[in-house]
């Protein structure tokens, strides 16, 4: 009976074991389960900050770009002579005969033909002669050349445009 007790007695501590191991497991894999489940929450925060922030980025740089087209559209209506030509003006003059036209119309496109034909004349001996220019100087120097005339020939193609637009 004293040893059927005992069996008995080492039966019970190995299943109480069995069970604090069973509860530690069931423990660690519960830890686990929370932390993981933590660092995908963190990991989807830091993922929605990042969409934020380049959300944010966007926008400043579509701002930016925005601002600086007003500002160049600003610009270009100061440097204009005619101001804007809207498609009813056009369609007007277009549409009048050349004999109800006042005889200054016809002055002014003769005119417009000569200067057209002198700035594009000029344009183009401006360019041959930056090509032999250029083709001896270094890349650098002929890079800088070039920007630095670039104002030249957006004044040349301002001049042509207000031309047009005075004939118009």
């Amino acid at each position: 009976a004293a040893k059927e007790t005992q069996i008995l007695e080492k039966e019970r501590k190995a299943k109480l074991q069995y069970e604090k191991q069973l509860e530690e497991r069931q423990r660690k894999l519960k830890e686990m389960k929370q932390k993981e489940e933590q660092r995908r929450a963190a990991v989807e925060e830091k993922r929605k900050q990042k969409i934020e922030e380049e959300k944010e980025r966007y926008e400043a740089v579509l701002h930016r770009t925005l601002e600086r087209n007003q500002r160049l559209e600003t610009r270009q209506k100061r440097w204009s002579w005619g101001g804007s030509v809207t498609p009813d003006s056009e369609g007007k003059a277009g549409k009048q005969h050349p004999s109800k036209r006042s005889p200054s119309a016809a002055s002014l496109k003769q005119a417009e033909a000569a200067v057209s034909k002198r700035l594009s004349s000029s344009a183009a001996l401006l360019n041959a002669s930056d090509r032999t220019r250029r083709s001896q100087l270094s890349p650098l120097d002929s890079s800088v050349i070039s920007r630095l005339l670039a104002p030249t020939q957006a004044s040349l193609a301002r001049s042509k445009s207000a031309a047009t637009l005075s004939a118009d």
